[in-house]
């Protein structure tokens, strides 16, 4: 509690959310550092045991940080997987003491499963919560049993919405049309440092020595997960007999399939793991692939953008708020149009390059910065 011209004032307390922990260190440390300067107190919430996406040093070294500034790291064990319904209930349960014992503000919420249990308990409290949608599972060409299942989860818990995010314009439209939140919003996703991914010679250099690769060689990048949603294969497939290196950046469950699909279709596949020098990767890299399935609106690929690389991706939502030349858009699962893509990125690469650095201007950090300021503010009453 401080003391201002001669009135207390407490400061507002504030809970972060997400199912893991990488959520928060990759998306949402920025948001941390608005609320600490707005003078919120604010915990961070999430299942710190999950080692699914980062390794067990990189968590630590998260909470490590968290802690430096003064917050909380709270273990609450969420599961991705939808159909744990004890441990759901058991994180319900979990959820609703530690926002009953600690009254909060508002919460800021990430990732379908965990906003989901949030938005219970916190109707059960009248907390208000801002929920960040980053791309829905339901959108135009998902599977049937998508919607069947996840658009009326989520238009139901709409209701117990204040302020929904989303990060692309596709499920902006979806979601003022159809769904109950007090307010709905759309932010150009997370945005991208431009500066700090502004290309550098240092990091090509070092990068494609730790490889093997010359200048001259092609090099092919993706970043992500290594699992189904990411269809790292459909490039391997659609890339034989192709002079190039194609490398992946990430773990998952899917590294043993690409490894054997790399042999089988005679591909310089490097799986290179988990990296904390992804940027130095962007800089030794001559195109960027991202052939997911689905996306909200892809960090990778704006980092990319902002590396001045040329890119190819799935002709999905948001996708296509950044990428509008048509030529370096494909169908996921058309190995030809892939195929197509690529060699057309390889040969224009620098104009694309050019063309690249320019549109990502529009979504810069400090634009998404001073947008969720302005949520925090108006939409919680802070």
């Amino acid at each position: 509690m401080e003391k201002l011209k001669g009135i207390y004032w407490m400061a507002k307390r504030v809970l972060m959310v997400a199912t893991v922990p990488s959520m928060i260190g990759q998306f949402n440390i920025k948001n941390i550092y608005i609320l600490l300067d707005m003078g919120c107190e604010v915990d961070v919430a999430a299942d710190f045991t999950d080692t699914s996406m980062w390794p067990t040093e990189r968590i630590q070294k998260l909470k490590d940080e968290l802690s430096d500034l003064g917050i909380e790291s709270i273990q609450l064990n969420f599961s991705r997987s939808p159909l744990k319904i004890n441990r759901h209930i058991d994180s319900y349960k979990e959820t609703l003491k530690l926002i009953q014992e600690r009254q909060y503000s508002f919460i800021h919420t990430h990732t379908p499963i965990a906003s989901a249990i949030v938005r219970l308990a916190a109707h059960k409290t009248a907390t208000k919560v801002v929920y960040t949608a980053h791309g829905f599972h339901f959108y135009d060409g998902a599977p049937l049993k998508n919607w069947l299942i996840f658009y009326p989860v989520e238009k139901w818990l709409s209701k117990y919405t204040d302020v929904l995010i989303t990060i692309n314009q596709e499920d902006y439209r979806r979601a003022k049309e159809k769904f109950y939140a007090k307010k709905i919003v759309y932010v150009p996703g997370v945005g991208v440092d431009i500066e700090k991914f502004a290309p550098r010679q240092s990091g090509r250099d070092r990068i494609r020595a730790e490889l093997g690769l010359k200048e001259s060689d092609i090099m092919l990048l993706s970043v992500g997960e290594l699992n189904e949603n990411k269809n790292h294969s459909s490039v391997i497939r659609a890339v034989a007999g192709m002079e190039l290196t194609y490398v992946i950046v990430g773990k998952g469950e899917k590294s043993g399939e690409l490894e054997r699909l790399s042999k089988e279709f005679g591909v310089d596949v490097r799986l290179v793991g988990f990296r904390t020098d992804v940027a130095d990767f962007y800089d030794a890299a001559d195109v960027y692939a991202l052939p997911s399935i689905r996306e909200g609106l892809n960090v990778s690929l704006m980092e990319a953008m902002a590396s001045g690389l040329a890119v190819v991706c799935g002709r999905i939502r948001g996708n296509t708020d950044l990428i509008e030349n048509e030529g370096c858009l494909f169908d996921p699962v058309n190995m030809d149009e892939i195929r197509k893509a690529i060699i057309l990125a390889i040969e224009n690469r620098e104009e694309l390059s050019r063309s690249n650095l320019q549109k990502i201007k529009h979504f810069d950090l400090s634009t998404v910065d001073n947008i969720t300021s302005e949520i925090y503010r108006r939409g919680t009453g802070i």
